[in-house]
């Protein structure tokens, strides 16, 4: 697994930022039996550029706290199979898995780790694991969708040991 982190805000984080993403998203590459070795893009920016970026890419003009940028055409969450004859989807350098990026706006995740009463550690484990799913070909527009999503986030954060209550990394 390879993360490829790039901080463009001044927040300061009370945890290493590219070791979190980097075991959150191991994990989720794990419950989902990931057989490729992959990398994803993770980037840090402050609430404005989220705002560009989602009134760019989704047409709404209001921050967020995450954006995910799935570059694999999964037919269905999680599965593989179709992978073997696409070779566009892997880095002709290293052979990994190229799933895509994920954006997250660092200071709405402090702002919401406030307001659900628990560590931004927390929340920003949290937004790694959701985004890894979306980038995985998970989504949450139907709600059968969005419980299947909402377990498996609730899954990859338990086997981290990441709860509610504990405290920045």
């Amino acid at each position: 697994m390879t993360i490829y982190l790039e901080n463009l805000q001044e927040l300061p984080l009370p945890f290493d930022p590219e070791q979190t993403a980097k075991a959150v998203a191991e994990c989720a590459l794990d419950m989902e039996q990931c057989p490729y070795e992959a990398e994803v893009s993770v980037t840090l920016v402050d609430d404005e550029e989220i705002r560009k970026l989602n009134r760019a890419h989704r047409g709404i003009d209001a921050a967020t706290d995450v954006l995910s940028f799935p570059l694999v055409p999964f037919p269905s969450p999680a599965e593989y199979g179709f992978l073997e004859t696409a070779d566009d989807c892997f880095d002709p350098e290293t052979g990994f898995l190229v799933l895509g990026d994920i954006v997250i706006s660092v200071g709405r995740a402090a702002e919401q780790a406030a307001a659900y009463g628990h560590s931004l550690y927390r929340e920003f484990s949290f937004l790694i694991a959701h985004s890894m799913l979306h980038l995985l070909g998970y989504d949450h527009m139907e709600p059968e969708e969005a419980a299947v999503m909402e377990k498996r986030q609730e899954d990859i954060l338990q086997k981290l040991s990441i709860t509610r209550d504990c405290q920045d990394a």
